[in-house]
């Protein structure tokens, strides 16, 4: 079985309907895990979708903030939602596949401004959030998994678009940078996106704030494909629709592509 799923933080499934809806029609993933929808499920837009053959939908919603959802071509069945750190926030999302393999959707709090859990309480939010993952994969380790969404952190050097510039910037601090590799460590994930491209910069998001965002080009490589190491190595063809990010009224993220061979 040979599937392709893509990753995007949507920033409001009702407002950006019409951009899911061409996305889905142009570049045609089997599965599309969607982050930041903004909307309790009930109100989730899902005739469009269906009409182009994604009749399967899981979602965990809430009024106005957080969100996340998975459309599929494939039939998938809701196994998990988990609120980590307590948060109660609508986060997390895991759907599994006839073929076994799971599929995790999160979106890991931005953090604030300030990356300093004593005076930001959304920084320590973050940083619990990891660690709640973290723990988890050690108590419940996965296998046949692959995890995806907005975990608003750039990891590498070559994630963002100056790292000494923004090594004191939330997003890039050395702290959440071990939280990330630990979490994704504890769980032996790989990052699919990097083991197809190790080298270069690479960016999924680029701010509102920039006049002209492609000139500019001060990215951040915030959104992320991993699985684990039992089906890792099927993985291929990974690429970020830069393009998307250039749509009228678009998210300020780009969706993330990658196939695998299971």
């Amino acid at each position: 079985m040979s599937f392709t799923l893509a990753t995007w933080n949507i920033n409001s499934v009702r407002l950006r309907e019409a951009l899911v809806i061409k996305l889905l029609k142009e570049e045609a993933p089997d599965v599309l895990c969607l982050q930041e929808c903004k909307s309790p499920v009930d109100k989730m837009p899902r005739d469009g979708f269906a009409a182009l053959g994604y009749d399967h939908m899981i979602a965990n919603g809430q009024k106005g903030y957080n969100g996340v959802m998975i459309l599929s071509r494939l039939p998938i069945r809701e196994v998990a939602r988990h609120d980590f750190a307590n948060l109660g926030h609508a986060r997390h999302i895991a759907g599994q596949l006839e073929n076994g393999v799971i599929i995790h959707n999160h979106y890991v709090p931005a953090g604030g401004d300030k990356p300093d859990r004593e005076i930001n309480e959304k920084f320590g939010q973050k940083l619990d959030y990891l660690t709640d993952m973290r723990d988890d994969f050690i108590a419940n380790p996965p296998q046949r998994a692959i995890l995806v969404g907005d975990l608003n952190i750039a990891p590498l050097e070559d994630d963002v678009w100056s790292h000494k510039q923004l090594l004191k910037v939330v997003s890039h601090t050395p702290i959440e940078v071990a939280h990330l590799d630990e979490t994704r460590n504890a769980g032996n994930w790989v990052d699919v996106t990097r083991a197809d491209i190790p080298d270069g910069k690479l960016y999924s998001w680029w701010s509102y704030r920039a006049r002209d965002w492609d000139a500019a080009d001060k990215g951040r490589r915030l959104d992320h494909v991993w699985a684990t190491p039992d089906i890792a190595g099927s993985a291929h063809s990974s690429r970020i629709v830069r393009h998307v990010r250039g749509w009228e009224k678009p998210s300020d993220h780009a969706p993330i592509f990658a196939t695998f061979d299971i």
